[in-house]
């Protein structure tokens, strides 16, 4: 059990439970993306649409804010725009298009370990506890059990994997950079500076991807504009919000180990909407991820970060 201890006047158990709800929409989004794919759109065209959207709704409740306290602010959000938005979602979806689905979900599930090595050789006095590497390292574990539910083939392609492992870089270093900015700006101004700076840099990418065969009559398909509401919604606008509030009040390492639970909700999802079957080796993975995130919560210890961000 999570102990309930006011974090400004916050229950830190609401804290965890926005974690979770976060990465449960993002655990789901692999699967509405998965559709939208097939339905002739490129991965950068998925982007750019679902973060136009959620961009224009939270412009909505933010927008008499428009510009930073200072240039180098704003250069850390076209840095957080770039690692934890456009380079991260495009890399990811364009490197199954050269390995395996299997090779790209554990490589991008290495940031939290990214990030908690990170943390530690930029911050000495915040080095990680024993407890949060073995809680990481058995959820990892975890992580590749859930990957690998129906077959321990891992198939070595350097190009699709060095683009994974460039999109796990890439969000770690997006949570270093939001560790910075949530000190000292909100998370709705965060967020919708992130997604600015998301698309215009998803723009040169555009140009790199072969002609789309898209229509925007696939609009009216209630099955195209219900996953795109999804994903610029619940996954972009919310969850991208609710991240940036959790990371300041939990830091960037515990709060990062909570995505070795997105493999556990993409599992369930594609058996319940796909599906896909669940072996034993399915069910040891979301057991071992579930145990080395308590792990990780239980045995470290309170820092800095953890109360500021």
């Amino acid at each position: 059990m999570v102990k309930l201890i006011n974090t400004n006047n916050i229950p830190l158990i609401w804290i965890h439970l926005a974690a979770l709800l976060v990465v449960s929409a993002w655990g789901v989004s692999f699967v509405s993306t998965k559709i939208l794919l097939e339905n002739n759109m490129t991965p950068t065209e998925v982007f750019v649409v679902r973060t136009l959207l959620a961009y224009i709704i939270i412009l909505c409740f933010c927008h008499k804010k428009l510009i930073s306290n200072s240039l180098h602010d704003e250069l850390l959000f076209s840095a957080s725009g770039l690692c934890g938005s456009s380079l991260y979602f495009i890399t990811e979806n364009t490197a199954l298009e050269y390995t395996l689905v299997s090779n790209v979900s554990l490589i991008v599930t290495l940031a939290p370990l990214i990030t908690t090595f990170l943390v530690g050789a930029l911050y000495k006095s915040e080095q990680p506890s024993k407890g949060m590497v073995l809680g990481s390292m058995i959820a990892f574990l975890g992580v590749g059990c859930v990957i690998f539910n129906s077959s321990f083939v891992l198939s070595i392609k350097p190009l699709g994997d060095l683009l994974a492992l460039t999109a796990a870089i890439s969000w770690a270093v997006y949570s270093l950079v939001i560790r910075k900015l949530s000190a000292l700006y909100s998370a709705l101004f965060i967020t919708r500076k992130t997604f600015f700076y998301g698309i215009v840099t998803a723009i040169p990418f555009l140009a790199f991807e072969p002609q789309s065969e898209f229509s925007l009559s696939l609009l009216l398909n209630p099955n195209i504009w219900g996953n795109f509401a999804f994903l610029g919604i619940f996954c972009s606008m919310m969850a991208f919000y609710l991240w940036a509030w959790v990371i300041n009040k939990l830091g960037a390492i515990k709060a990062n180990n909570y995505l070795y639970i997105q493999p556990v909700i993409t599992l369930i999802a594609s058996a319940l909407i796909l599906g896909e079957k669940v072996s034993a080796v399915g069910y040891i993975g979301c057991s071992l991820i579930l145990a080395g995130v308590w792990i990780s919560d239980r045995l470290s210890v309170k820092r800095p970060e953890q109360q500021h961000g």
